[in-house]
């Protein structure tokens, strides 16, 4: 997909349309694109000063765009377990971020020394699942764990998995994101 940034600016008008709709607060109706009716994979981020709020998103493409990006940003605000209900009084000083992923690629590696020498940190979303657990990180979060070790560490955590476990039946892919976040925008807008 390409890096749109008029496809950016309407994703995000919907994800904080959807979130101000969920507060009972007056939101303006988001604009049009063709890319909207097409199926795709989104995460929303939510951040307050920079930390996280929220992030809820869907690994597998099967609604259209702009329904994808609605959904994921109710759910980033009012359902992500890690945190309470986003408030009314949160909302304007809440930033938002829209990942729209690419389709995943199986990882083979026989290892975990070999799959860390293929990942690309900074590119790479990764996910890891092994039975019932499974996890993801969007490629955002090379930004805070930037070595790859404790990058894949971190995710088998989160998938609930021992940190160094390593299992030939631990599926491991990789996607890319075009994400637009509602801070780039405002910069750009200064200048």
């Amino acid at each position: 997909m390409a890096t749109d940034a008029d496809l950016g600016r309407v994703l995000l008008d919907i994800a904080r349309s959807a979130i101000g709709e969920g507060l009972g607060l007056d939101a303006r109706p988001p604009g049009d694109h063709p890319a909207l009716h097409s199926n795709a994979a989104t995460f929303v981020t939510l951040k307050q000063l920079g930390d996280l709020r929220g992030c809820i998103g869907s690994l597998e493409a099967r609604r259209p765009l702009g329904v994808d990006v609605r959904e994921n940003a109710i759910a980033a605000a009012f359902r992500d377990p890690r945190f309470p209900s986003l408030t009314a009084r949160e909302f304007d000083t809440t930033s938002i971020e829209v990942s729209v992923l690419t389709s995943d690629e199986r990882v083979a590696a026989h290892s975990e020394e070999e799959l860390i020498a293929t990942l690309r940190p900074g590119v790479d979303g990764v996910i890891v699942q092994h039975g019932a657990n499974r996890a993801t990180f969007l490629p955002q979060v090379w930004e805070t764990i930037a070595d790859p070790q404790a990058f894949l560490r971190a995710l088998k955590r989160k998938a609930g998995l021992p940190e160094d476990f390593w299992s030939p039946a631990l599926n491991v892919s990789r996607y890319t994101v075009t994400k637009w976040a509602e801070t780039e925008f405002l910069l750009s807008e200064e200048r």
